[in-house]
């Protein structure tokens, strides 16, 4: 892979952004939530998180914090508040989701020099256990209740889950830039566009579906399990689209399993909200594209210094020949029926 982002058939080179946290060090972290009022104690610990940059940081206080440091240039101001709105509406119906602490005159997103960041509260977990259907039927509930909000009031500033923004601009990205290696580009292309035709079929078959507010990236890493029920976190993914795409994650195995694991979910989402069935064509369709915008996405940011170490293999051509595997096995599992 190029890192540069060059064309090889113009040669037009394509200027990457300077590294996007280049300059926050511990001191400079320390010295902004400083600059919020909060009082650190000198402890840091960086969180898992590649799109933005997490820490969680030790109070004189008060328990500990999560604070979070956005990605220049990803979401303008009102997206990012966009998301801090559905958090916090959730959080007063005593929707377990955790929202961004208010600071009184500032607000929930601060700036303090070039960086923008948020504060949240420390909360503990483990991911939930996806083979007890009790716990899939909690899972069920809780999404319900958070899409019964959802579905309140629309995004204006934030983009739509759909074929176009996850799939045609994700594989243009991929192609226009030469990110495929040569040999294997004219294959890539083929399936991937065979693909994106499997997807639009998904959708024609599913029909008119309504968007709603959603997680947008719910996954078992984003759900923190206790004893007493979940903690759904990091939105920063919250985007409009079918409420499948918070549900479809959930799922694993074979069709017989996952029709199991369904019904279980299913339970507990009805139980707050009605589900329209025809977004179960969208299964298989929702997990192709983000397949293919997982690629995109590691394409984009591979200026920034964390994304070459974490992702080593992603510039060989092992990782896509199993790209193109993987979307192989995605068009066959889009020509079968959907789980029921």
């Amino acid at each position: 892979m190029n890192t540069g982002f060059r064309p090889h058939d113009t040669g037009e080179a394509i200027e990457a952004p300077a590294a996007p946290f280049e300059g926050l060090t511990p001191d400079r972290i320390l010295n902004v939530l400083e600059s919020a009022g909060l009082a650190c104690d000198g402890r840091l610990l960086a969180l898992n998180s590649y799109e933005n940059r997490v820490y969680q940081v030790g109070l004189e206080d008060a328990p500990p914090c999560v604070v979070k440091f956005y990605r220049p240039g990803r979401w303008s101001d009102a997206a990012i508040l966009e998301e801090h709105r559905l958090v916090m509406q959730l959080a007063a119906r005593e929707i377990p989701a955790v929202p961004p602490v208010d600071f009184p005159g500032r607000g929930t997103l601060l700036t303090e020099g070039r960086e923008r960041f948020s504060v949240f509260p420390r909360r503990g977990g483990h991911a939930p256990e996806l083979d007890d259907p009790q716990t899939l039927t909690r899972l069920g509930s809780y999404i319900g209740r958070i899409h019964a909000v959802g579905a309140v009031e629309d995004y204006r500033h934030r983009p739509v889950i759909d074929l176009d923004t996850f799939g045609v601009q994700a594989r243009n990205y991929l192609l226009d830039y030469r990110i495929v290696p040569a040999e294997l580009e004219p294959v890539y292309r083929g399936v991937v566009d065979q693909a994106l035709e499997s997807v639009a079929l998904c959708y024609r078959r599913a029909g008119q579906v309504q968007g709603l507010r959603l997680h947008g990236d719910c996954h078992v890493g984003n759900i923190l399990w206790t004893d007493e029920g979940a903690h759904f976190v990091d939105f920063d993914d919250s985007r409009m689209g079918p409420a499948v795409q918070d549900l479809w994650m959930l799922l694993s195995g074979d069709p017989e399993s996952m029709a199991l694991q369904w019904a279980a979910i299913r339970e507990g989402y009805e139980a707050f909200r009605d589900f329209e069935p025809r977004e179960l064509h969208l299964v298989e369709a929702l997990r192709t594209l983000r397949l293919i915008h997982y690629s995109a996405w590691i394409a984009r940011r591979w200026h920034d210094p964390a994304f070459p170490p974490a992702f080593p293999f992603f510039d060989s051509p092992r990782y896509w020949e199993d790209r193109v595997l993987e979307l192989r096995e995605q068009i066959a599992a889009m020509a079968e029926p959907p789980l029921l």
